[in-house]
C-alpha cells in the first residue's frame, strides 16, 4: 500500500482539529468535530472545503475543442465565452459513465476538473483516446481548490478580497473567472450558492485560514455527502459508474444530442438504449418513519419489478432518511425497501430534495 497523499491544507485541517481519513487515497478530514453542525453552517451561513484532491487538467492545442466534442456526451461547443462551464459524463463505447467532470472554457483552451479517484483512471482513458488530435494535457499539480459555500459564502469571500468583489459578484451560475494565478467560479456540490476557488497551493494555506478568520468554518467530507445527497447530486462510484448509462443515473440532461453528426464516445450505445426503452431511472426516496436508507438496499415495487439504494441518509435539514436510488422505468410514487428484512413503504419524489436550505419536493 502507498502512503495516502496530502493535500496542501493537510496541516491547516490539523490546526483545525480534524479528524482525518483515507479518501480515494488522500488524507482528508472526515469531520471537525460535529458533522451534523458543519452541515447545519452551510446551509444557514458558510463553510470551506478542501477539494484539492480533485484533479484540474489545462487541455490546449489546435485540436482541443474537437477532441472534447468526441471525449464528453455534453458539446463544448455550448461554451459560448471564457470562463462558462458545463457539466458532462465522460463514456466508454457501451455508455457507461467513466466519470462526471466540469470544464471551463479558458483564455488558452479548456479547463477540466476531475474525481480524485478516477484520476489515474481518466488520464489514461484520454491519453488512449488523443492518437491523432493536436491536443495537450497539463495535470495541475500545483493548484490546490477550496470550495465555499453557503448563502454567505460570496459575501464573506468578497470582504477578504475586496478588489475582487465586484467581478465575483457579477459571476453567475457555472461560470468562472480567472484573477492572476487563481481562478474563481460559481459552482458547488451542495445545493447552495457559493465558488470553488482555484488557488496556487503554496498561498492555500493563508487563505485557509483567512477564511476561518473571516468566520467560514471549515467542512469536511462527512457533512460534505449530506449536503450533495440532499441537492440531489450523484458522486461517482455510488450513483453512476462504467456499467450505469447516464440516462439511467438522472443525467440525460447532460447528453447533447444535436447535432447529430456530433459521434461523442457512447452515443451509439445511447441511442440503442432510447431506442429499445431506457429499463431503469434515478429517483429520490423519502422514508417518513423511522430507520435510515443505506447504499445498497433492495427497493421492491410492487408489479414491476426491484431497483437499488445508490445513496442513503439521515438527512439534517428534514430530519428524515432520504435516498437516490435506481428503480424500473415503469415506477410510481411509491415503493419498498428491505430494512433487515422488512418491507417498508418508502415515497418516491422527483429530486432535489433539498435547494438554498429548503425543502423543494411535493
Amino acid at each position: 500500500m502507498t502512503a495516502p497523499k496530502r493535500t496542501p491544507l493537510f496541516e491547516e485541517h490539523l490546526a483545525a482539529g480534524a479528524k482525518m481519513v483515507d479518501f480515494a487515497g488522500w488524507e482528508m478530514p472526515i469531520h471537525y468535530g460535529s458533522q451534523l453542525k458543519e452541515h447545519e453552517l452551510v446551509r444557514t451561513d458558510a463553510g470551506v472545503f478542501d477539494v484539492s484532491h480533485m484533479t484540474v487538467i489545462d487541455i490546449t492545442g489546435g485540436d482541443a475543442r474537437a477532441w472534447l466534442q468526441k471525449l464528453i456526451a455534453n458539446d463544448v461547443a455550448k461554451l459560448g465565452f471564457e470562463g462558462k462551464a458545463l457539466y458532462s459524463g465522460m463514456l466508454n463505447e457501451t455508455g457507461g459513465v467513466v466519470d462526471d467532470l466540469i470544464v471551463y472554457l479558458t483564455a488558452s483552451g479548456y479547463r477540466m476538473v476531475v474525481n480524485a479517484g478516477t484520476t489515474e483512471k481518466d488520464l489514461a482513458w484520454m491519453e488512449k483516446h488523443k492518437a491523432g488530435f493536436d491536443v495537450t494535457l497539463t495535470v495541475r499539480r500545483d493548484l490546490a481548490m477550496l470550495a465555499v459555500q453557503g448563502p454567505q459564502a460570496i459575501d464573506k469571500v468578497c470582504a477578504l478580497k475586496p478588489d475582487w468583489a465586484e467581478a465575483i459578484r457579477s459571476l453567475k451560475v457555472f461560470q468562472g473567472m480567472p484573477f492572476g494565478g487563481w481562478f474563481v467560479a460559481r459552482t458547488g456540490y451542495t445545493g447552495e450558492d457559493g465558488l470553488e476557488i482555484m488557488v496556487p497551493a503554496d498561498e492555500a494555506p493563508a487563505f485557509f485560514r483567512a477564511l476561518r478568520e473571516g468566520g467560514v468554518a471549515p467542512i469536511g467530507l462527512g457533512a460534505r455527502d449530506t449536503l450533495r445527497l440532499e441537492a440531489g447530486m450523484n458522486l461517482y462510484g455510488h450513483d453512476m459508474d462504467e456499467t450505469v448509462s447516464p440516462l439511467e443515473a438522472g443525467m440525460g440532461w447532460t447528453i447533447a444530442w444535436a447535432p447529430e453528426e456530433r459521434d461523442f464516445t457512447g452515443r451509439k450505445a445511447l441511442e440503442a438504449q432510447k431506442a429499445a426503452g431506457v429499463a431503469m431511472k434515478q429517483v429520490g426516496l423519502v422514508l417518513e418513519g423511522r430507520g435510515v436508507l443505506r447504499e445498497g438496499q433492495k427497493v421492491v415495487v410492487d408489479g414491476v419489478g426491484e431497483g437499488i439504494i445508490t445513496s442513503g441518509t439521515f438527512s439534517p435539514t428534514l430530519k428524515h432518511s432520504i435516498a437516490i436510488a435506481r428503480v424500473p422505468a415503469a415506477t410510481g410514487a411509491t415503493a419498498q425497501v428491505d430494512l433487515r428484512g422488512t418491507l417498508t413503504d418508502v415515497r418516491v419524489v422527483k429530486m432535489p430534495f433539498v435547494r438554498n436550505g429548503k425543502k423543494v419536493f411535493e
